[in-house]
Protein backbone atom coordinates (compact mmCIF):
# COMPACT_ATOMS: atom_id res chain seq x y z
CA UNK A 1 0.00 0.00 0.00
CA UNK A 2 1.38 3.31 -1.12
CA UNK A 3 1.79 6.06 1.77
CA UNK A 4 1.43 8.90 -0.43
CA UNK A 5 -1.30 10.80 -0.96
CA UNK A 6 -3.75 10.30 -3.56
CA UNK A 7 -3.15 12.82 -6.70
CA UNK A 8 0.34 13.45 -5.96
CA UNK A 9 3.16 12.30 -7.20
CA UNK A 10 6.56 10.95 -5.69
CA UNK A 11 9.50 12.09 -5.97
CA UNK A 12 12.42 10.58 -5.72
CA UNK A 13 15.77 12.13 -6.48
CA UNK A 14 17.98 11.36 -9.00
CA UNK A 15 21.42 12.34 -6.75
CA UNK A 16 21.80 11.19 -2.94
CA UNK A 17 21.78 14.78 -0.95
CA UNK A 18 25.33 15.37 0.17
CA UNK A 19 26.42 17.66 2.99
CA UNK A 20 28.11 20.84 1.88
CA UNK A 21 31.80 20.73 2.33
CA UNK A 22 33.01 21.90 5.77
CA UNK A 23 29.68 20.67 7.67
CA UNK A 24 29.58 18.19 10.07
CA UNK A 25 27.07 15.90 8.08
CA UNK A 26 23.81 16.73 9.76
CA UNK A 27 21.17 17.89 7.17
CA UNK A 28 19.92 20.81 7.15
CA UNK A 29 16.44 22.46 5.90
CA UNK A 30 16.85 24.04 2.33
CA UNK A 31 17.10 27.82 2.19
CA UNK A 32 13.87 29.69 0.85
CA UNK A 33 14.97 32.60 -1.38
CA UNK A 34 14.46 35.75 -0.68
CA UNK A 35 10.62 36.99 -1.55
CA UNK A 36 9.76 33.30 -2.24
CA UNK A 37 5.63 32.60 -0.80
CA UNK A 38 5.78 31.59 2.90
CA UNK A 39 2.84 28.99 1.53
CA UNK A 40 2.94 26.72 -1.44
CA UNK A 41 0.87 27.70 -4.22
CA UNK A 42 -2.26 25.41 -4.22
CA UNK A 43 -1.95 22.85 -7.16
CA UNK A 44 -3.57 23.20 -10.33
CA UNK A 45 -6.39 20.67 -10.76
CA UNK A 46 -6.24 17.39 -12.38
CA UNK A 47 -8.60 16.88 -15.06
CA UNK A 48 -10.17 13.76 -13.77
CA UNK A 49 -10.91 15.58 -10.68
CA UNK A 50 -12.73 18.43 -13.01
CA UNK A 51 -14.85 15.71 -14.88
CA UNK A 52 -15.72 14.27 -11.98
CA UNK A 53 -17.30 17.22 -10.04
CA UNK A 54 -19.02 18.24 -13.30
CA UNK A 55 -20.76 15.12 -13.51
CA UNK A 56 -21.32 14.38 -9.52
CA UNK A 57 -22.79 18.02 -9.66
CA UNK A 58 -25.29 17.35 -12.64
CA UNK A 59 -26.03 13.64 -10.95
CA UNK A 60 -27.33 15.57 -7.81
CA UNK A 61 -28.63 18.71 -9.72
CA UNK A 62 -31.21 16.27 -11.76
CA UNK A 63 -31.96 14.43 -7.97
CA UNK A 64 -30.70 11.11 -9.33
CA UNK A 65 -28.51 8.52 -7.55
CA UNK A 66 -25.50 6.80 -8.55
CA UNK A 67 -27.33 3.40 -9.45
CA UNK A 68 -29.38 5.41 -11.73
CA UNK A 69 -27.15 6.52 -13.73
CA UNK A 70 -24.52 3.97 -14.14
CA UNK A 71 -27.29 1.37 -15.35
CA UNK A 72 -28.30 4.19 -17.50
CA UNK A 73 -24.99 4.94 -19.13
CA UNK A 74 -24.16 0.57 -18.78
CA UNK A 75 -21.28 1.16 -16.13
CA UNK A 76 -21.10 -0.14 -13.00
CA UNK A 77 -21.78 1.82 -10.15
CA UNK A 78 -18.49 1.53 -8.67
CA UNK A 79 -16.63 2.84 -11.76
CA UNK A 80 -18.84 5.84 -11.67
CA UNK A 81 -18.51 6.50 -8.15
CA UNK A 82 -14.63 6.46 -8.85
CA UNK A 83 -15.08 8.78 -11.53
CA UNK A 84 -17.22 11.15 -9.83
CA UNK A 85 -14.19 11.22 -7.10
CA UNK A 86 -11.75 11.87 -9.58
CA UNK A 87 -9.65 8.45 -8.42
CA UNK A 88 -10.53 6.98 -12.28
CA UNK A 89 -9.64 8.36 -15.46
CA UNK A 90 -13.03 7.52 -17.88
CA UNK A 91 -12.13 6.66 -21.17
CA UNK A 92 -14.09 8.69 -23.72
CA UNK A 93 -16.58 6.37 -24.13
CA UNK A 94 -17.49 5.96 -20.73
CA UNK A 95 -17.55 9.72 -20.37
CA UNK A 96 -19.45 9.91 -23.27
CA UNK A 97 -21.84 7.26 -21.75
CA UNK A 98 -22.27 8.80 -18.64
CA UNK A 99 -22.71 12.30 -19.60
CA UNK A 100 -25.47 10.54 -22.34
CA UNK A 101 -26.83 9.47 -19.42
CA UNK A 102 -27.34 12.38 -17.68
CA UNK A 103 -28.71 14.26 -20.93
CA UNK A 104 -25.63 15.57 -21.57
CA UNK A 105 -23.59 15.43 -24.93
CA UNK A 106 -19.74 14.26 -24.30
CA UNK A 107 -19.30 18.44 -25.94
CA UNK A 108 -21.55 19.57 -22.82
CA UNK A 109 -19.58 17.65 -20.41
CA UNK A 110 -15.77 18.98 -21.57
CA UNK A 111 -17.62 22.04 -21.86
CA UNK A 112 -18.68 22.23 -18.24
CA UNK A 113 -15.70 20.85 -17.21
CA UNK A 114 -13.00 23.26 -19.36
CA UNK A 115 -15.19 26.11 -17.85
CA UNK A 116 -14.11 24.93 -14.12
CA UNK A 117 -10.73 24.81 -15.26
CA UNK A 118 -10.87 28.43 -16.66
CA UNK A 119 -12.52 29.61 -12.93
CA UNK A 120 -9.86 28.25 -11.68
CA UNK A 121 -7.23 29.49 -13.65
CA UNK A 122 -9.10 32.98 -13.08
CA UNK A 123 -9.13 32.65 -9.48
CA UNK A 124 -5.24 32.03 -9.48
CA UNK A 125 -4.95 35.24 -11.55
CA UNK A 126 -6.45 37.30 -9.38
CA UNK A 127 -4.55 36.38 -6.77
CA UNK A 128 -1.23 36.84 -8.22
CA UNK A 129 -0.14 33.10 -8.72
CA UNK A 130 -0.07 33.68 -12.60
CA UNK A 131 1.27 35.82 -15.15
CA UNK A 132 -2.16 38.39 -15.60
CA UNK A 133 -1.32 38.38 -19.06
CA UNK A 134 -2.05 34.45 -19.75
CA UNK A 135 -5.07 33.61 -20.20
CA UNK A 136 -7.19 30.31 -21.14
CA UNK A 137 -8.53 30.24 -24.69
CA UNK A 138 -10.64 26.96 -25.07
CA UNK A 139 -7.96 24.13 -23.56
CA UNK A 140 -4.95 26.11 -24.29
CA UNK A 141 -3.40 28.32 -22.29
CA UNK A 142 -2.08 31.83 -24.22
CA UNK A 143 0.03 34.77 -23.18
Amino acid sequence: MSTHAPNEARVIPLRPQTPPPGSDGATRAPQRPAGAPQTPAPREPLWRDLVGDVLRRERLAQERTLKDVAEAARISMPYLSELERGRKEGSSEVLAAAAQALGLGLADLLSLTQDELARYARSRVGRGRTSPTAQYDGLCLVA
